[in-house]
């Protein structure tokens, strides 16, 4: 039985309600099949807090895949692949008015970490009927970009990160939780493919 994670970030500016953590709630009311444990956290939008809490994740729960959730607000009616995380220029404030020590996620680490996802693989192969799906290579050097490199980095690039546009009348909770359910389990099936 193999333990998944999935993260989504809390309120910040004018998001009193995050979708990407709503996306989440409603992806673990669905589930996903009875071989995946599936556990969700919610991650504050604070650089220092948020990679507590992903390293955490990974030498406590060790778990197959960590998948994190979050908000795009770029994005209008588009769901976002993220394929790498950046290390360096984390120049924004968090909710806390804090930036990393030296703008970078991990001292010393690799500029750029890709995950063992291969999203372009997924991309191709899934559609969610009534939203886009597109690829990216730069998350944003935010809240973001920085969990995703941190999970990468400890994760041994066993994290993948999904973008989601904000709340609206077409784009609903339910819907998004519907959509991460059909990405997530096209995730898992190629980590499968991987162990073989």
């Amino acid at each position: 039985n193999h333990l998944s994670l999935f993260s989504g970030f809390g309120p910040f500016r004018q998001y009193l309600v995050n979708s990407s953590w709503e996306a989440v709630k409603e992806l673990s009311k669905r589930g996903l099949g009875e071989n995946i444990n599936l556990q969700i956290m919610q991650l504050p939008v604070v650089y220092q807090k948020a990679k507590e809490q992903v390293c955490k994740i990974w030498t406590t729960l060790q778990p197959l895949l960590t998948v994190h959730v979050g908000l795009a607000s770029s994005a209008t009616a588009l769901i976002i692949l993220e394929q790498c995380g950046k290390n360096k220029g984390y120049q924004e404030r968090d909710a806390c008015g804090f930036h990393p020590e030296g703008a970078c996620c991990v001292l010393d680490g690799p500029e750029k970490i890709e995950s063992t996802i291969n999203m372009k693989t997924l991309w191709k192969n899934i559609s969610v009927e009534g939203i886009d799906i597109t690829l990216s290579r730069d998350a944003g050097r935010y809240i973001c970009d920085y969990t995703y490199y941190t999970s990468l980095y400890y994760g041994n690039r066993r994290a993948a990160f999904i973008h989601v546009p904000p709340l609206s009348e077409s784009v609903t909770a339910e819907f998004l939780g519907k959509a991460l359910q059909t990405i997530i389990l096209a995730m898992l099936e190629q980590c499968g493919e991987q162990r073989e």
